[in-house]
């Protein structure tokens, strides 16, 4: 296996953005709330909705649920808008509203294509800033800016830098959990999903890859290039460990174990399979295992039992306090008062493109 330098520690970051919608409500006005009723015409026009999510919503809950399913599928075709949804976000979200739905590599394909005037990105911060370099000319909104990421909050762009004058000639990775500021300083970007791909389309012996420490070992372990990287990781899949795992499969020992490469080695080493989020549900699709325990974000689970109810998901997950400020109210508000949009510095925009694209543009 490769050998691994670490760098950091991590040192105080500064704070995200937050962008108003005040911009985007003077360019497109501000629309009537629409009524949040519960009555027999929301619960026949939002029912074949429920179809999909019973196995995951209690019929209890449906009623809070479906006024605002209503009215947001409602409001995205007076906005011409879409809605981009993360694997992470809740069911009621990722299988009642949303318009495209995937990893942070399905989505920014998206990103990059989808015929609209609005996309609202449900998901978090660097995800909407990375819609937003790809869809220049579109107005990007986020319904909660203050959704973060530690990985995002845990490198800069003088970081960057610093590594770049440490290791000259050394091209950079950066995952695309990072802020436009970072992506405007690297060579390339990577996902889960492709990082291996990524690494190794560089043709070198060695590669700067920041700034998730546990996505750069597992990529060490799978490849010969060299990996230098940071000490980064996600305040998520970092608190999972072996010995939990363990006591799930002494107590079972057929359940399966699915785990993503943002998890420490010991996790990795219990798991049957390793991939990104995507890879992980194409998996469970597949092989269709009796009981399975998959190790990372508590929705993701929800949303593959919502399609495949047969299945068994034993659940030691975590919950990511970003992604869960996302709610439907919030997208509701974001589509009534076109709020919070997201705007990047246009010389940032445009260096941190280049390594997006490269990205987006690698053969499969």
């Amino acid at each position: 296996m490769p050998l691994l330098e670490m760098l950091g520690p991590v040192t105080a970051r500064t704070a995200l953005p937050v962008v108003t919608g005040t911009m985007a409500a003077r360019r497109f006005g501000v629309l009537p709330v629409p009524s949040l009723e519960w009555n027999e015409q929301v619960a026949q026009e939002t029912a074949h909705l429920y179809e999909r999510v019973k196995a995951v919503i209690p019929s209890v809950e449906w009623p809070f649920f479906a006024p605002y399913v209503k009215a947001i599928n409602a409001l995205k075709r007076e906005r011409n808008a879409v809605i981009l949804a993360h694997n992470y976000q809740t069911p009621e979200i990722f299988h009642c509203v949303a318009d495209f739905v995937g990893d942070s590599l399905q989505l920014a394909r998206e990103a990059s294509k989808v015929d609209a005037d609005v996309i609202v990105q449900c998901g978090v911060h660097f995800m909407a800033e990375t819609s937003k370099i790809l869809s220049p000319d579109k107005t990007v909104l986020i319904p909660d800016s203050r959704a973060g990421c530690s990985l995002a909050a845990a490198i800069t762009g003088e970081d960057i830098r610093l590594l770049k004058r440490k290791f000259p000639g050394v091209p950079v990775v950066a995952y695309v959990n990072t802020t436009a500021e970072v992506k405007a300083e690297v060579d390339i970007c990577c996902t889960s999903s492709n990082a291996i791909q990524v690494v190794e389309s560089l043709g070198t012996d060695q590669v700067i890859m920041v700034p998730d420490q546990y996505l750069a070992k597992w990529v060490a372990s799978q490849t010969k290039v060299k990996i230098i990287a940071w000490k980064g990781a996600c305040e998520v899949h970092e608190r999972f460990t072996g010995a939990e795992l363990r006591r799930y499969r002494e107590s079972d020992p057929s359940i399966q174990i699915i785990a993503h490469p943002e998890c420490p080695p010991d996790v990795i080493d219990e798991a049957d399979y390793t991939g990104s989020t995507a890879g992980m549900i194409d998996w469970v699709r597949k092989n269709q295992p009796r009981r399975v325990v998959m190790v990372t974000e508590c929705s993701m689970a929800d949303n593959v039992q919502a399609e495949l109810p047969n299945v068994e998901f034993v659940r030691p997950c975590n919950l990511c306090p970003h992604m869960k400020r996302i709610t439907l109210p919030k997208i509701l508000d974001s589509l009534v008062y076109m709020k919070e949009e997201v705007v990047i510095d246009p010389a940032i925009a445009e260096r941190a493109r280049r390594p997006i694209e490269r990205m987006v543009n690698l053969k499969r």
